[in-house]
């Protein structure tokens, strides 16, 4: 606490104890340790990182508490359209489908489809539960029923009862950013350490999202959960290791891509706090003359090579 005092002394804040309250008062505590370190030189030093990483958790907390009161839905009413669903048939199995729209009585959503049954059934009459994945928020299942089989948008479709009381499962852990960068992909070898930097290319991926419990990226081909892979890149030119697992896949038949979502390991405090720096966006802009870091030698060609069509191919 002595340490908190000495920072929001520097930062020339009147009422030390707004910090605690105002969350733009306590980002610019953090951004004042961060900038510290990197003029300092002590990003080693392990209490240094410590301490960071004790402020990044209570920031993380108050923002993720501020963003969920504003995020949460409770109505199928204000599902959007495009939201991607699990559909749970009883008895049957899990198909995949979409919001195809969502107005007036009725939610309309494409006719579910699924690589391992028959989607010749049955919809009207239906009971069904409906999952989902709502980005920046939380995952939500409802119980309703399919009232009828309609053509919509020029899209087989089903329209389904609306529902007033969404359940809402579970919550992000994490803040989330999109991060539309180029990186490698590599299979963790569990008898090697799994944050070693790798020194050669691996397989050629785009991430999509990042936080400091995981990642999201896009690859040709199909991959399965449970695999292990780590990811490499680069965060303001500084080389980054994640190893994780794979927790969920979707892969698009027509592309032939998957966007892989993985849960990382426990991660080395500088790692972590590197990652919060780009989540909060709190890393300074370095000018292409005064790069302070050793630039991976592949990164320029994986930022030329960053369009799906030039990614390499995955099946596992």
């Amino acid at each position: 606490m002595e340490q908190l005092r000495r920072v929001v002394s520097n930062c020339s804040i009147k009422d030390p104890g707004s910090i605690f309250l105002s969350q733009k008062q306590f980002e610019i505590v953090i951004r004042s340790v961060v900038d510290t370190i990197r003029l300092s030189g002590e990003s080693d030093d392990p209490q240094v990182q410590n301490f960071l990483a004790r402020l990044f958790d209570y920031y993380k907390k108050i923002e993720m508490a501020a963003s969920e009161n504003k995020s949460r839905i409770t109505n199928s009413r204000q599902i959007s359209e495009g939201q991607v669903l699990k559909i749970l048939v009883s008895g049957t199995g899990v198909f995949k489908s979409e919001v195809v729209k969502n107005v007036g009585n009725f939610l309309t959503v494409s006719r579910p489809v699924s690589n391992k049954r028959s989607t010749s059934m049955q919809w009207h009459g239906q009971k069904i539960s409906i999952y989902f994945w709502r980005e920046d928020d939380a995952g939500y299942v409802f119980d309703t029923e399919v009232v009828d089989e309609v053509f919509s948008k020029g899209i087989s479709s089903l329209k389904v009862e609306h529902v007033a009381n969404l359940s809402r499962t579970q919550k992000r852990k994490s803040m989330r950013v999109k991060f539309n960068k180029a990186a490698f992909l590599y299979l963790v070898n569990d008898s090697d350490n799994p944050h070693q930097l790798e020194k050669s290319p691996g397989l050629r991926c785009m991430l999509e999202d990042i936080s400091d419990s995981g990642c999201a990226f896009r690859v040709n081909g199909q991959a399965s959960a449970g695999m292990r892979f780590k990811v490499q890149f680069s965060i303001n030119r500084v080389p980054v290791c994640m190893p994780a697992t794979v927790r969920s896949v979707d892969y698009f038949h027509e592309t032939n891509t998957s966007i892989v979502r993985m849960e990382s390991d426990p991660l080395p405090i500088v790692t972590r706090n590197r990652i919060l720096c780009e989540v909060f966006n709190l890393l300074p802009e370095y000018d292409e003359d005064e790069l302070p870091f050793r630039v991976l030698e592949e990164e320029a060609d994986a930022e030329q090579g960053s369009s799906v069509g030039q990614m390499e191919s995955v099946n596992v």
